[in-house]
């Protein structure tokens, strides 16, 4: 079941040119054509069901730069920046807020793993630190009856799913950008090599160059293009509760679960560590890509037969620009959360602070997350399609670096000077894509 999402209308007439051309409307696609439309480029996003519909209001809501790889830590600081602005920017809710977030150790070797990255991020003058004892019942009253320490990084936020896209897009339309819903866009339009234009299943638009910000669906695409693109899919549950009085404001995790504190009062709750993938054929073309990964992550990534294995073995991979998408058969991935899953997470939280042993569950809901083989993503041009560019792969951190993102990825359209190094990012990391 889908959670709720604030409604973005459509514009109503394709226009038959824009600058740039924004492939979906989740969180990277939104900021980046948020930061194009101020940069003064005409902009028109197109979005093959709603804003927001799927990832990017399906996630844990977190927008944090404890626990990054170390190429990302930039993009995320630049991202909890814009974020501390964001309401203001785009005169909407989109609710951020900075109660700091909070990692739980259990034991000594997790403290360790937890300050071996702290010695390495000290370089970027993070603000995390590790606390124990009083101090980490200070943050977080009880968890020192059950854990030994906490990392803890005060200038962590968090924001809303249910409004940062819808507020985000309807900025960049404020700012001239112009936003299509149920206007999936079939392929790419090329001439000598450049990207001249897309075609959507409403028409063509002529364009000097096009985002592909397609989350999960961008392997997809990019395989129709001509370009393999090693990206899985991996699925996520959560859940929300009704408000709940005294519980904390900070978020948090431990070894089983996570949980942030909502706007309504109430709290999404997910199981940390235990993600599922169920298996397609794409496992098996990308098992080289994937494989040190999938070993590395053996006790968090439960692997499984399912309907996603017979949906996408059934899924067309190659179309023609005047034949229905699979982007149009399937509007919104909608996929059904694990609850046994779920209840994991709810009774070890319930154990440990019983201030959650009363919760009531409202709602319930499961979303697809892109993923690449370094957990890192792409946010690049492909070098030999000029005018294409491709921002996916965030493997679960897209909805916090999101803003930092966007930014990046509007700057190297228009060929400013990056907001961040985007090195970490290129394409071409990947020899497949290459």
């Amino acid at each position: 079941m889908s959670p709720p999402v604030d409604l973005v209308q459509s514009d109503t007439d394709l226009p038959e040119r824009a600058s740039v051309v924004v492939i979906g409307g989740g969180i990277i696609g939104v900021t980046t054509a948020l930061f194009l439309a101020e940069k003064g480029y005409s902009v028109a996003l197109c979005e093959k069901g709603r804003i927001g519909g799927e990832q990017s209001s399906r996630n844990w809501g977190w927008a944090r730069t404890m626990g990054r790889d170390f190429g990302e830590i930039p993009l995320a600081m630049e991202s909890l920046r814009l974020w501390r602005g964001m309401n203001e920017r785009t005169g909407r809710e989109t609710g951020f807020r900075q109660p700091g977030i909070l990692y739980l150790c259990e034991t000594e070797t997790e403290v360790a793993a937890q300050e071996a990255w702290l010695d390495q991020a000290k370089l970027y003058q993070v603000e995390s630190r590790l606390v124990r004892g009083a101090e980490l019942d200070a943050i977080m009253p009880g968890a020192s009856a059950r854990f030994v320490a906490g990392l803890h990084t005060p200038t962590d936020g968090r924001a809303e799913p249910a409004h940062a896209a819808p507020a985000i897009a309807e900025a960049a339309r404020d700012h001239g950008a112009k936003i299509f819903t149920n206007c999936a866009v079939r392929g790419i339009d090329l001439h000598n090599g450049r990207l001249v234009g897309v075609i959507t299943e409403r028409g063509r638009i002529r364009c000097d160059a096009a985002v592909l910000a397609g989350g999960a669906w961008s392997r997809l695409f990019a395989g129709n293009a001509g370009l393999d693109l090693p990206q899985l899919k991996v699925l996520g549950s959560v859940f929300r509760t009704r408000p709940l009085a005294g519980g904390p404001e900070i978020t948090a995790s431990g070894s089983v679960f996570a949980i942030r504190k909502r706007l309504d009062g109430g709290y999404s709750i997910a199981r940390r560590n235990a993600n599922t993938t169920e298996l397609t054929p794409d496992h098996f073309r990308l098992l080289s890509d994937f494989f040190p990964r999938l070993l590395a992550s053996r006790h968090e990534i439960r692997l499984r037969l399912g309907q996603r294995t017979w949906e996408e073995l059934r899924t067309a991979r190659h179309w023609s620009m005047d034949q229905t998408t699979p982007f149009e058969a399937v509007r919104v991935l909608d996929p059904k959360p694990k609850q046994a899953i779920l209840a994991e997470a709810r009774d070890v939280l319930a154990r440990i602070f019983p201030v959650f042993a009363g919760l009531e569950v409202a709602q319930s809901w499961a979303g697809l997350m892109d993923v690449t083989p370094d957990a890192v993503p792409v946010i690049d041009e492909v070098k030999r399609t000029p005018g294409f560019f491709i921002a996916t792969g965030f493997s679960g951190h897209g909805f916090g670096i999101g803003p930092g993102a966007g930014r990046l990825m509007a700057d190297l359209v228009a060929g400013d000077r990056p907001v961040v190094d985007p090195t970490p990012f290129r394409l071409d990391r990947f020899a497949r894509a290459r």
